[in-house]
């Protein structure tokens, strides 16, 4: 079966209040396979007024949504949850169908973003508050939190099922109403799990998509609308600083997952065959487009050349090609224009003095980079400054601690950041001291739907997943009840 025949019987229209429909200028756009170019799919293209359409669903469901049972919503979700791994196998090739990674890490993608629905679902019936007697005695505080109301929900395309599932899920769970917008790039996963949500019976306008080749109109009418309270957002810092600036006009509730130039830093203590490892996931996982994906390989000079070496050795055996092919393990970018960016951050790269042991520059007739190694990267390269969204390892080495904190620390953005030592002590400084929202100590590989996730600086603000998820949209409400009342 072709590719687009496979995708032929999805869904691929607009789903606005509880109905499947056309955009109101009846205009689609294609999505394409990166591991040939080919076309895949015609989908629906939303237009500003289909946007205000779902908002006015969103809105007009927020009440009744909000003053449903926790338990019930945990329970749509829970419904969720299992219909999404019900057809695992079936969001996993159209991950990879749209997308490109491997099939094996699109199979580990639906697990990782099932299990925030079923996260969510367990958190719904545990949104508490508190009460307690002023210090003075004069009488009894309250505190409670109810749901912020209508979310605009943004996602990108590196991670169309997760993204997705990790936004729906706290939102709905805390009584929110929501519109979600995926990547133009990749709009088929989004769809069908929606379409799965109303099997799970989510009521008409509590959840509506709307895939769309305007993001930036469609985002201004829904920004400037007072109904909508909160937006989240994952995607590029600069985006993410656009939405930032419309979202004060209303004072909206944000959260911002924006972009990463994680350090991985290998000390001379590091077990050898440990770091390699964690090198692997962190930096190969996903084809490298990952905003956690380790960016700047900082090692020791004790230790530099033996893992460069073994990891020369691991990076040249990976196999590159289509991702729906078995034994595969990098596929291709998510499109030839990820391919001659990260040609430049290469080429800038090795102009100003790196030296490439593993790789090659890629085709302008493909969306395939071979996965590659540079040493000596300098700091003042493209490379080493900008997240680079590829199979590309930069390694810059230095002697101490104190240097490889201070390099670590030298970005604006503080995602995740990542560190191989068998010194507990050195360990507990680097917690201490490594300015990114998520460390992963002798791990490469860290996210967790009950760990909260998010970053620091120009990496955004906001969490989710954990407990912490959740409060991202709930206000806080305070009540003061007097002394004998």
């Amino acid at each position: 079966m072709n590719a687009s025949a496979e995708t032929r019987s999805l869904p691929s229209s607009l789903f606005i209040g509880g109905q499947w429909r056309q955009s109101t200028d009846a205009s689609t756009f294609a999505v394409h396979d990166p591991a040939t170019g080919d076309p895949i799919a015609e989908v629906t293209d939303a237009t500003p007024a289909d946007a205000l359409l779902a908002l006015d669903a969103a809105a007009a469901a927020a009440e009744s949504w909000s003053r449903t049972a926790p338990r019930a919503r945990a329970e749509i979700l829970l419904r969720a949850f299992e219909l999404v791994t019900q057809h695992a196998n079936e969001i996993a090739r159209l991950i990879t169908l749209e997308m490109g990674k491997p099939l094996p890490e699109s199979v580990a993608e639906v697990r990782y973003g099932a299990e925030f629905l079923r996260w969510f679902a367990e958190e719904a019936v545990r949104v508490g508050g508190r009460t307690g007697t002023t210090p003075e005695g004069s009488g009894t505080m309250i505190v409670t939190h109810q749901p912020v109301g209508p979310c605009y929900l943004i996602t990108p395309w590196n991670f169309p099922l997760a993204m997705a599932t990790r936004k729906i899920g706290p939102a709905l769970a805390a009584g929110c109403t929501a519109i979600i917008k995926p990547a133009a790039l990749t709009p088929l996963t989004t769809l069908y799990v929606v379409s799965l949500f109303e099997q799970a019976g989510v009521p008409a306008g509590v959840l509506n998509v709307i895939p769309t080749t305007r993001s930036a109109a469609v985002s201004d009418v829904l920004m400037r609308d007072v109904r909508l309270r909160k937006v989240s957002f994952t995607g590029s810092t600069g985006v993410g600083q656009t939405l930032l600036k419309q979202a004060a006009d209303n004072v909206l509730r944000t959260s911002m997952e924006l972009g990463g130039n994680a350090p991985f830093m290998v000390f001379d203590d590091s077990d050898l065959e440990s770091a390699v490892d964690g090198a692997m996931i962190a930096k190969f996982r996903n084809v490298g487009q990952a905003c956690t994906a380790a960016n700047r390989f900082l090692v020791q000079a004790g230790i530099h050349d033996a893992f460069v070496e073994r990891l020369a050795e691991r990076v040249n055996a990976l196999q590159v090609g289509p991702g729906l092919q078995e034994g595969i393990d990098i596929g291709p970018l998510i499109d030839k224009g990820a391919v001659r960016r990260i040609r430049g951050l290469v080429d800038d790269a090795i102009e100003r003095g790196a030296y490439e042991i593993v790789g090659g520059s890629g085709s302008d007739d493909s969306a395939y980079f071979p996965p590659t190694i540079l040493t000596d990267v300098p700091t003042e390269s493209r490379l080493y400054r900008e997240e680079i969204f590829g199979p590309v390892v930069s390694v810059t080495k230095f002697d101490t601690e104190d240097e490889a904190i201070e390099l670590a620390n030298g970005t604006e953005y503080g995602l995740a950041a990542y560190a191989f030592t068998t010194d507990l002590g050195r360990a507990n400084r680097l917690m201490a001291s490594v300015n990114a929202g998520m460390l992963g100590v002798n791990a490469g590989a860290i996210s967790n739907p009950a760990a909260p996730f998010g970053g620091t600086k120009h990496s955004g603000m906001g969490r989710e997943g954990g407990s912490e998820g959740i409060h991202e949209y709930l206000d806080t409400k305070y009540a003061f009840l007097p002394s004998g009342a």
